[in-house]
């Protein structure tokens, strides 16, 4: 993401399905606001899809975190986004995405010099519009994709959890439970997540539909589900 020296890294977004190329922009900065700045003006163009594929790098994965959510990706799941990633260092779990940055930077030339958005404009039209596809039937991208259904009308004010009890997530990641503080994620900070109580006394935490783990009040610890591998 964004540029380092001189080196082009630009922001890539493709749809899977007809391989059309949504983005293709040089970015200043790799900064979460900067890129969702980006994303808010696509899925203005586009919609909200039902899922983004992504790898596991800033700004768009958190190492540390539950299920890897950052501020970006958090954002994703608070309008309904579905989240999809590659194991960490494996990045042909996403080879199709990477065989497009690698014929980016060898046509453009990009790598180690810089490339003009006017470039990167001009191959990302060749590529929609005017490149026939052998997976596609010898078709373009262009005559395949289609914009997604589902409109964007900006972010939510908060998020609703039908027969669950809220809480904020406060600026240092925690919220509170019958008196008690739990650690959830610094990148929630800021939002809502749903609890509610399950057979076994447990406390589980949603953020949208998105299952974060359960809090068991017994030992006054919360128990990620990217961790634990089914309910406690």
């Amino acid at each position: 993401m964004g540029q380092r020296g001189r080196r082009c890294e630009p922001l890539t977004v493709r749809d899977e399905h007809s391989r059309f190329l949504l983005e293709l922009q040089a970015m200043e900065n790799g900064r979460t606001q900067t890129v969702q700045t980006r994303f808010e003006r696509l899925f203005e163009r586009h919609g909200l899809p039902q899922a983004i594929r992504s790898d596991n790098g800033t700004p768009f994965a958190s190492h540390n975190a539950v299920h890897g959510l950052s501020r970006l990706s958090a954002w994703w799941v608070a309008l309904g986004i579905d989240l999809e990633r590659g194991s960490p260092g494996h990045p042909q779990d996403n080879g199709a995405h990477e065989r497009l940055h690698r014929d980016i930077s060898v046509e453009l030339q990009c790598l180690g010099q810089e490339v003009s958005q006017e470039a990167l404009d001009l191959w990302r039209y060749e590529f929609n519009y005017e490149r026939p596809h052998e997976a596609l039937g010898m078709r373009t991208p262009a005559e395949l994709y289609q914009a997604a259904s589902r409109k964007y009308s900006g972010s939510p004010q908060e998020l609703i959890y039908p027969a669950m009890a809220t809480r904020s997530v406060r600026a240092n990641g925690q919220i509170s439970w019958q008196a008690q503080e739990f650690f959830i994620s610094n990148s929630l900070a800021g939002w809502s997540v749903g609890l509610k109580l399950t057979a076994q006394e447990l406390i589980e935490v949603w953020f949208g539909r998105l299952l974060l783990g359960w809090i068991d009040p017994s030992t006054a610890s919360f128990l990620r589900a990217d961790i634990v591998p089914s309910t406690p």
